[in-house]
């Protein structure tokens, strides 16, 4: 016989039909049923009961958004999450290089140069006065600009006459400050120099990901790609062994397109809990860095209208082709010359992608027209509220323009867009706390609102951390609680607090 549990919760299934109950039923790693307390004790006297009666119970947790081994590394990488000055990234760096054998790389992120008090990218002979026998890349929070050490630039090859790569940009400032920040392509000339860890490194760091989200409360993520080929092997190694833990939709780079193509890679999954789902574009860049694409007038400071980076004809493309595969097109775009660009080309795509069944996504939707919102209907949103609040500066200084379309949640729900929230760790930490106190509030790190017209309810942001990114991957057995679902929930003292996984 299959052994049953019964849990006892505040049950949310997320379903039209019970929008609440007392008790699920589950067998199998299966929903068998849900309903009241008393019916499913009757029906299945025998089973192991869980009471939980004093915790809210609903469909698992998705991170909708996660480059999910490669944020494994950074939770051992040097982390200038909340530095606040140059100095305090000296003395974080100071005090790792005192650790780190001379000659070995020093690798690290999650700085904002609005943060750091700059208004001008930093050099690096910020990094030599305290780190100058140790290469350094140091990624921004938006992993869209890399500020490295003269040692580093050294090693790649870089210097004044470097012409900048296709994409790219190396930020030339005046002759006595010297080189230091590379932005979006340009970050590969170094990127590509720094050794390459090996196969047992990327076990673990896949393992420390999945372990990390499971502690929060996720069941399942989206990865999206631009990680080493490694990266998936080692989460396909996970689900052979049956280690894996989170089920993963996982994205390529549209690079490797010819290769999917060879091999016959498609989007359904192979029985374990790793899928291929989609194929990623980059449109833009991000706002922190001044690389978003914008309309006119671009940027308040004067700075230009960002960096266009896959080009829409490109997209279309090598977006049919994913369409063929049975893969998701899957486009970042952060300004709102980008989310304009992007929706003209999927435009185009969206009779194939209907006639297959599968979603178009734009991911992050950051800045957003008023006429541009209409065009989303049917499509996916694929936003990171928790990157609002140390945005809400930015925003106010770069786009006050755009402000009141900046992170449009509301406005996006409102004209059909399938909502699904993720943090793009490592950009932040995967939190769906953060998303829930981002989204309801509306308020920036600086205490100010941003756009309050687009909060959510509670209940419209664990849709869009559940429902949504399962309507998303194609996943008619996640996101809810009804009988035939994956007996994959999480557990919360109330509703965006304290939440664990309970994958049964």
């Amino acid at each position: 016989m299959i052994p049953l549990q019964l849990i006892l919760a505040q049950v949310l299934p997320q379903t039209p039909e019970l929008p609440q109950a007392e008790a699920v039923l589950v067998g199998a790693g299966r929903v068998l049923a849900v309903g009241s307390r008393a019916d499913l004790s009757a029906r299945a006297p025998g089973a192991e009961v869980l009471d939980h009666r004093d915790l809210v119970l609903t469909p698992g947790l998705c991170d909708a958004h996660t480059h999910l081994v490669t944020y494994g590394f950074t939770l051992s990488q040097l982390g200038l999450h909340g530095a606040r000055s140059v100095a305090e990234v000296q003395r974080r760096l100071a005090e790792r290089a005192a650790r780190t054998p001379a000659g070995e790389w020093i690798r690290g992120g999650g700085f904002l140069m609005s943060e750091l008090g700059l208004s001008d990218y930093p050099s690096a002979a910020d990094l030599d006065a305290v780190s100058p026998e140790h290469p350094v890349a140091l990624y921004s929070r938006d992993l869209h600009m890399l500020w490295v050490n003269s040692r580093a630039l050294a090693l790649a090859g870089v210097h004044a006459g470097t012409p900048d790569p296709e994409g790219g940009q190396i930020v030339r400032p005046p002759l006595a400050a010297g080189l230091g920040c590379l932005l979006e392509h340009a970050c590969e000339l170094v990127s590509r120099v720094i050794p390459e860890p090996g196969p047992q490194a990327y076990l673990a760091a896949a393992r420390a990901s999945v372990d990390d989200l499971r502690a929060r409360g996720f069941v399942s993520t989206h990865t999206m790609a631009f990680e080493s080929p490694q990266a998936a092997l080692a989460l396909q190694e996970l689900d052979r062994r049956g280690e894996l833990g989170l089920r993963v939709w996982a994205c390529l780079p549209h690079g490797e397109l010819d290769a999917a193509e060879r091999l016959g890679l498609g989007g359904s999954g192979g029985g374990g809990l790793f899928q291929w789902g989609g194929v990623k574009f980059f449109a833009d860049g991000a706002l922190g860095s001044r690389t978003a694409w914008l309309h006119a007038p671009g940027f308040a400071d004067g700075s230009g209208t960002g960096i266009a980076l896959d080009p829409p004809q490109l997209i279309l493309e090598r977006g049919r082709r994913a369409l063929a595969l049975g893969l998701s097109p899957v486009t970042h775009a952060i300004g709102d010359r980008a989310n304009t660009e992007v929706l003209d080309v999927y435009d185009q795509l969206r009779p194939e992608a209907a006639a297959r069944g599968i979603r178009l996504r734009i991911e992050h939707a950051q800045h957003l027209r008023p006429e541009d919102l209409p065009r989303f209907r049917g499509l996916v949103a694929s936003l990171q509220p928790s990157h609002l609040p140390a945005d809400a500066a930015l925003i106010r200084e770069l786009l006050p323009h755009a402000a009141s379309l900046s992170f449009a949640s509301r406005s996006l729900l409102q004209h059909g867009a399938v909502l699904a929230f993720g943090s793009d760790a490592p950009v932040t930490p995967p939190s769906a706390q953060d998303n829930f106190a981002a989204s309801v509030l509306r308020t920036g790190a600086d205490g100010l609102p941003v756009a309050p017209a687009e909060a959510l309810t509670p209940e419209q942001v664990l849709w869009a951390h559940t429902r949504g990114p399962a309507v998303a991957a194609g996943w008619d057995d996640e996101g809810h609680i009804r009988p035939g679902s994956r007996a994959a929930f999480t557990l919360w003292d109330r509703l965006g607090g304290e939440a664990q996984a309970l994958v049964l």
